[in-house]
């Protein structure tokens, strides 16, 4: 076994490495860029070394750099956790070149399966179900058309060596498959580099199913049943569950078996993914293989016991599997939910800035990668180890509070996993530990995660990769996520408003006859952004305050409230009509400051809880008008301002680009909403920019 390992990554997945090398008594080399000083992988690896620049291809995709790196600090071995050089071919043979072992497959096996059209052919070998289609290279728009036809609409065009959407269309007539297989081709000549394009059938109302194989370099290989991965948005997974809702045992034995035939037709070794496209029948065809550790492997671990990483780590040091394909077991239903540093009110634009505040919910599962270095349910099962129970939470994060979200690389800032009994169980856990994940000081992805979780085609798995395309085609709105009973928000407000006034009682020092008053009636005053305030009386007919319990009426509906929460806590659990809940509620989070921030099943409620006086004297106030912004170009998310394609003086038309912001590997390009002269440029070209900043200022 090793005694040191190179972890060739940053964030969560690098944290995540760190646990389980911990836990086997190896140690630990963590590399970082000028962005990462203050990482949580740097501080949790037992050495660091610093790789260069911000910019990923000037420190994290410098292969060189970190041969140099295991070379000082005498690793033996270099994991690259998922992305940046974990399915470079190059690199691991350059590793295995230098006498440092690669922890992962072999060269031979990534550049094998990391050719989409060789993969093909060598899975159609394999006896691999794959999808129909033309798998040479096409020479023409032309003959892309010609072979479109004898397939038949529609079909996928696809860049072999695409990855993350680019290079991807779908075409239903010739005109589409043209004009689709000229964008392919370009999008991959500048991303990839390689401009070879294949077209296949599209499967109608596509799952996305994939399954987890070991290899050893014995000759074993098992696979560790499904990861269902359909909730996707442009292509990138959003939700992971194990197993999937959808297919039947014999489906996942006959899919496992397959992906196990391919692995050995490669003499695969290590972890690896095969992912299906599967149709509504429970058709399945080989889609490609990821020749790494998959970003959502925690729910296979969940399901199993097994730590995948701790796997990858032996297997690699020459160790031969420790269980056979019957020794498998699958217990209970994981779900994972990917937490992104975006808005999703603003079309999901990154969210960079400073963690002010980072409490994830209290983990209860065994895990490889907690967000405390050390779990707090205990010591760690070892690998093959079932859990201890069903049930649990658990947090692979790479980011700590206090500390800063970058704009130079990937928006997850954690993975949030619950295991549970059965899926209806795995739903009911997720929704409640996202209630109680605090994220401040940047916009989260938490209540769009809500909103999925709520749907009922998702509860029902009714569900395919098209499905966020097709329930929230204009974008995410706060209306999308409607609250079962909005009175419980209500009620909720109310009951800690009695709360801080039985407290306000007994401050000293009160004047006779001007002491604080409690009252039983209140006005929740639902505060509307346009003005537009909802007010609801409300009556909380007893309350006892040593045991956090209050009986509140909001009209015709009845709510007892108990919960042993402290008013300045943010997280509030407890439970109502005998029911558990967990909610956060902040007091002046937003501009008022008598105002409560409530938040609870991806709903969010601004309300003042006042005396039903003060609520006639709000009724009558003015509304304040916002500034009226139309004549300034704004920033819709914070970013590097790496354009301004404007200047003073300068008619600018309607749809013309004025200004290119990026952050997170997006670049967002601005354009005017109307007609205009531009009076100011406010913000200079290689500025930070905040959200909501102006950059530039029209005429009036």
């Amino acid at each position: 076994m090793f005694n040191k390992i190179l972890i060739a990554n940053r964030g969560e997945i690098a944290c995540r490495v760190i646990a389980t090398a911990r836990k086997m008594g190896i140690a630990t080399v963590a590399v970082y860029s000028e962005a990462d000083r203050e990482a949580r992988h740097v501080k949790l690896a037992d050495e660091a070394v610093l790789l260069g620049p911000a910019p990923s291809r000037e420190s994290y995709l410098v292969a060189d750099k970190l041969i140099a790196a295991a070379k000082a600090t005498g690793a033996q071995a270099i994991h690259p956790g998922y992305g940046f050089l974990s399915e470079n071919e190059d690199f691991a043979r350059r590793c295995e070149a230098e006498g440092i072992v690669f922890i992962g497959p072999k060269a031979h096996n990534i550049a094998a399966m990391g050719d989409k059209i060789a993969s093909k052919k060598l899975a159609q070998a394999a006896g691999v179900s794959t999808i129909p289609g033309y798998n040479d290279v096409i020479e023409s728009p032309q003959q892309a058309v010609q072979i479109a036809r004898g397939i038949g609409y529609p079909v996928m065009i696809k860049a072999s060596a695409g990855g993350g959407g680019k290079g991807l269309r779908v075409a239903y007539s010739d005109q589409e498959a043209l004009e689709g297989f000229v964008a392919c081709q370009n999008e991959a000549r500048n991303s990839f580099g390689d401009d070879r394009i294949f077209i296949e059938k599209f499967v109608q109302e596509p799952r996305h199913i994939e399954i987890q194989v070991l290899g050893d370099a014995h000759g074993h290989v098992i696979y560790l049943g499904e990861r269902e991965c359909s909730i996707q948005r442009r292509h990138q997974k959003v939700i992971e569950e194990a197993p999937s809702p959808f297919i039947s045992e014999a489906t996942r034995r006959a899919m496992g078996e397959q992906a196990v035939a391919l692995a050995q037709a490669v003499q695969y070794q290590s972890a690896g993914t095969v992912e299906f496209v599967v149709g509504k029948e429970q058709d399945f065809y080989f889609l490609e293989m990821n020749t790494r550790l998959q970003v959502e492997h925690p729910v296979t671990e969940c399901i199993t016991g097994l730590d995948l990483v701790e796997l990858m780590i032996r297997v690699a040091a020459g160790e031969p599997l420790p269980l056979t394909q019957a020794q498998v077991q699958r217990q209970g239903w994981a779900i994972e939910c990917r937490i992104n540093a975006e808005d999703p009110f603003r079309n999901f634009l990154p969210s960079t800035g400073r963690l002010v505040r980072f409490n994830p919910p209290e983990q209860t599962l065994f895990a490889a990668g907690p967000a405390q270095p050390q779990n707090r349910a205990g010591s760690e099962p070892a690998a093959g180890q079932e859990p201890a129970a069903f049930g649990g939470v658990r947090v692979d994060t790479g980011v700590f509070e206090g500390g800063e979200i970058p704009m130079y690389y990937d928006s997850m800032i954690a993975k949030l996993i619950v295991h549970g009994r059965d899926r209806a169980d795995a739903i009911a856990r997720m929704r409640e530990a996202l209630n109680g994940f605090v994220i401040r000081g940047i916009n989260s992805n938490i209540p769009f995660q809500s909103a999925l979780l709520a749907h009922p085609d998702f509860v029902s798995g009714q569900f395919n990769t098209g499905f966020i395309a097709q329930h929230y085609a204009q974008g995410f709105r706060a209306e999308d996520v409607p609250h079962p009973d909005p009175d419980f928000l209500i009620a909720l407000a109310a009951f800690v408003r009695r709360k801080s006034r039985e407290r306000a009682t007994g401050i000293s020092g009160q004047l006779p006859g001007y002491g604080v008053k409690v009252g039983q009636d209140y006005v929740v005053i639902s505060l509307a952004a346009d003005g537009a305030h909802r007010y609801t009386p409300v009556h909380v007919d007893e309350f006892v305050g040593e045991t956090g319990y209050a009986s509140v009426h909001v009209g015709a509906r009845h709510y007892q409230i108990h919960s042993p929460s402290r008013l300045n806590d943010i997280v509030v659990s407890g439970q109502c009509n005998r029911q558990p809940f967990t909610a956060q509620i902040e007091r002046g989070a937003s501009n008022n400051p008598l105002a409560l921030v409530l938040q609870h099943n991806g709903t969010r409620l601004q309300a003042m809880v006042v005396s039903p006086r003060m609520a006639e004297l709000h009724r009558i106030m003015p509304f304040k008008q916002p500034p009226d912004m139309s004549r300034f170009v704004l920033s819709p998310m914070p970013g590097l301002l790496v354009d301004v394609a404007v200047q003073p003086g300068q008619k600018v038309q309607a749809g013309e680009r004025v200004a290119v912001i990026e952050a997170m590997k997006m670049e967002n390009v601005l354009f005017a909403a109307a007609d205009g002269v531009v009076a100011k440029v406010l913000a200079a070209k290689g500025e930070s920019l905040v959200v909501d900043q102006p950059i530039v200022e029209f005429e009036k």
